[in-house]
């Protein structure tokens, strides 16, 4: 007699109604009720003041009253050890808020240090976008249980493995993020910039390193990073880990060990530990010379309801921005990794030329992105800009080196992609954040960063442009067939002219193009 084999073996019978009842059980999924949330407050002037930070700091505060002492980090190595010096300074707080913690090297020493300081006493808070904290849901956790140290999770994701499956039950929520970095201490010091916390951020890894830069800043502009990070710590979106993160009832402080991944790679870490002792800042900082420029600067933030879609236009950084450095007069030099200026900020460029304005424009290469999808939504606007006398240029794939290496990179240790957010206006003004030049920084994500009024860091970053950017970057123009060229300007100054985009393959190209002509473009 003849059986008809069935359709769907048993096996896969089986594995088909186990997904949809996950479907259907995922859809029921929502955010908990936030409850037993404890409010908490930055620390108040009087009691940072009282402190070795406050003591060391408040008279150089008073006598440039109004005024922020700023130093750029856009060293790998100085970011990080600013941060282990200060945490180590720490004695009353530490109010740390960032978009990405990786679970490796750098990451595992930072949350050792804030470990040891709540351990002597220290209040840490730890707010963390739910999106960059892969691998760390156990130890965060267990973290949280400490008295001292209190993690919240911004925007968290339901179904914790995996988290991508939030996206197609919950996706308008869930593409909003929390993409700011802060890093305040004592409410005397505080780091902004665009560093996040991991190896290719500090220059421990010999795969990519990020070319970045950041601000630490004394001052005025501190009590203004502190009154915006309690507005991110009472969102409604910053859920205390405990109400998203199950620990087991057998779990306890005692079971956390963050120095597991530093034990796995002892070499690596010695090594890294060897090149921050090396570092110029250290010393400055230990023998309390360090140079600041004390100057006006101004705080620029997203208010966190737009992570809930619905800040008007006053509350969003690009308004703030816009009011805080003005109108350019004389010269735009802007840097930024994700470059999608759409057909609107094409326009905006096309008119600051029209004034004879001239605008100098570094983002990433296709071979330096880690972000395919957003350089796809970058190449489309590239002949226009040209075409309107706007310079562009690329970052080349810069050597990753090793980890000893201090490269040619513009921002200081060597880099293979360029993460830096910043501009220079009129030789004046800088901007130094977290905000990208694209739709996302300006629609949907949540950003912060500084407005110095700072004519010597300006000039600075002019000068990159001038001196350093022509020989670390391909510079774009239009033959005389109105085609792409990339000029690569070698130290001789030879110039090589390359006729199709350098690192890329004929599907790569074909594949960026197809992605430019889908409608992604706003949320890119």
């Amino acid at each position: 007699m003849f059986h008809r084999r069935p359709l769907l073996p048993a096996f896969y019978k089986h594995r088909l109604a186990t997904i949809c009842a996950s479907v259907a059980f995922i859809s029921g999924c929502a955010l908990p009720p936030l409850s037993e949330r404890t409010p908490s407050q930055a620390i108040s002037a009087e009691e940072a003041a009282n402190t070795r930070l406050g003591q060391a700091l408040q008279p150089l505060i008073n006598a440039h009253p109004g005024l922020s002492g700023v130093r750029a980090l856009p060293d790998a190595h100085d970011a990080f050890a600013v941060r282990a010096l200060l945490i180590h300074a720490a004695e009353k707080s530490l109010d740390v808020q960032y978009y990405i913690w990786r679970a490796d090297t750098t990451g595992m020493m930072l949350l050792q240090n804030l470990h040891n300081a709540a351990e002597r006493g220290v209040r840490v808070r730890l707010l963390l976008d739910d999106n960059g904290i892969r691998k760390l849901d156990r130890e965060l956790a267990l973290l949280n249980t400490h008295p001292n140290f209190e993690v919240r999770l911004f925007n968290p994701f339901v179904i914790r493995r995996p988290k991508a499956i939030g996206y197609l039950t919950d996706f308008y929520r869930l593409n909003h993020r929390m993409h700011n970095k802060s890093f305040t201490v004592d409410n005397m010091a505080t780091v902004v910039g665009g560093r996040n916390i991991g190896d290719e951020y500090f220059g421990a890894t010999d795969q990519t390193l990020f070319a970045d830069l950041d601000v630490l800043a004394f001052g005025a502009v501190v009590q203004d990073v502190s009154y915006d990070f309690d507005r991110y710590w009472a969102s409604p979106l910053a859920y205390p880990i405990d109400q998203i993160v199950k620990l087991k009832p057998t779990d306890t402080l005692d079971d956390l060990d963050l120095g597991q991944v530093l034990k796995q790679n002892p070499d690596r870490t010695q090594r890294y530990l060897h090149v921050l002792r090396d570092t110029e800042l250290v010393q400055e900082l230990l023998q309390q010379r360090l140079d600041v420029e004390w100057v006006k600067t101004e705080m620029v933030s997203d208010d966190p309801i737009k992570a809930e879609g619905k800040a008007n236009a006053k509350q969003m950084l690009s308004y703030q921005l816009h009011h805080a450095i003005g109108t350019p007069a004389l010269q735009v030099d802007l840097i930024s990794p994700y470059f999608v200026p759409t057909k609107t900020g094409v326009r905006g460029f096309e008119r600051l030329r029209q004034k004879n304005i001239p605008v100098r424009i570094l983002t990433n290469s296709y071979e330096a992105t880690d972000v395919a999808a957003v350089h796809a939504g970058y190449i489309k606007r590239r002949k226009a800009m040209l075409r309107a006398g706007i310079e562009i240029y690329e970052l080349k794939k810069l050597s990753s080196g090793n980890l000893n290496k201090k490269g040619k990179n513009p921002f200081g240790s060597s880099g293979s992609s360029l993460h830096a957010k910043t501009f220079a206006m009129d030789g004046e003004r800088v901007f130094i954040g977290s905000f990208n030049f694209d739709p996302r920084s300006a629609n949907l994500n949540t950003e912060l960063g500084f407005v110095i009024h700072s004519p010597t860091l300006a000039q600075e970053i002019s000068r990159l442009f001038s001196e350093r950017i022509p020989y670390s970057s391909y510079r774009l123009a239009l033959n005389e067939h109105n085609k792409l060229i990339w000029l690569e300007q070698e130290e001789d100054g030879s110039v090589i002219t390359h006729t199709t985009e350098p690192g890329t393959s004929l599907f790569s190209r074909w594949w960026m193009r197809f992605m430019s002509k889908l409608p992604i473009e706003w949320m890119l």
